[in-house]
């Protein structure tokens, strides 16, 4: 099951090659290439998990983490560095580190450290806590389900993750570009009407036998899930 993640990279092929296996996975991606940058992206709060690298333009990752646990932001962190000695392990951990990852470093163990964190949290969560709702549309991630109004909406899987997409960015306008990287992990435009093609589907099954619509077009730019 798909979670928002943050990459808070500076080299764009280590970010490249994260985001796409990671994405492949399932999860939805965003990606900053400094620290300040990072800092003010993961301070909302909306992330499921942030992999951070240590050093980092601007503003490096240990001071990152600090800003961000000064701030009450409780997003679990993995720290990504290729400074391994025992100190700067125990620096990265005190520092309000959730785990902490030497580079290099296989693929294999950063998703299982990733996942570790990931059921962690979400063990750590009320039931209620992780839900996302738009309205009267109720989104439930850990089981997939999605309820409007009180009743089940049934959904294929990539109709489920365009949507669960849709709520993590409510009110914000998304673009094809967006959906094609996130959702379909399209790194290029392929040319064909499929986005339009789900889009149009998951909006019939969202607002059949309802009044008000959810999914709306904005002309020139993209789609917004709002209330």
């Amino acid at each position: 099951m798909g979670r928002k993640i943050l990459l808070v990279e500076d080299d764009s092929e280590t970010a490249a090659y994260l985001s796409k296996g990671l994405g492949q996975e399932g999860h939805s991606i965003e990606i900053a290439s400094n620290g300040q940058e990072g800092l003010f992206r993961g301070s909302d709060g909306s992330f499921d998990l942030i992999i951070l690298d240590r050093m980092l333009p601007v503003l490096d990752g240990i001071a990152v983490l600090k800003a961000l646990r000064a701030a009450q932001v409780a997003t679990p962190v993995l720290v990504l560095s290729a400074l391994g000695s025992v100190g700067d392990r125990i620096d990265g951990l005190e520092s309000g580190s959730d785990d902490y990852l030497v580079k290099p470093f296989s693929f294999a163990e950063l998703l299982a450290r990733v996942n570790a964190l990931l059921r962690r949290r979400e063990a750590r969560l009320n039931p209620a806590d992780h839900r996302l709702t738009v309205g009267d549309l109720e989104i439930d991630p850990l089981s997939r389900s999605v309820k409007r109004g009180g009743k089940k909406i049934e959904l294929k899987p990539r109709e489920y993750l365009l949507l669960e997409y849709f709520a993590r960015n409510e009110g914000r306008v998304v673009t094809r570009t967006m959906l094609l990287e996130q959702v379909w992990d399209y790194h290029f435009d392929p040319g064909t009407n499929v986005i339009d093609v789900h889009v149009s589907r998951l909006r019939r099954k969202l607002e059949d036998g309802f009044e008000r619509p959810l999914l709306h077009t904005v002309r020139g730019a993209g789609y917004m899930l709002a209330a």
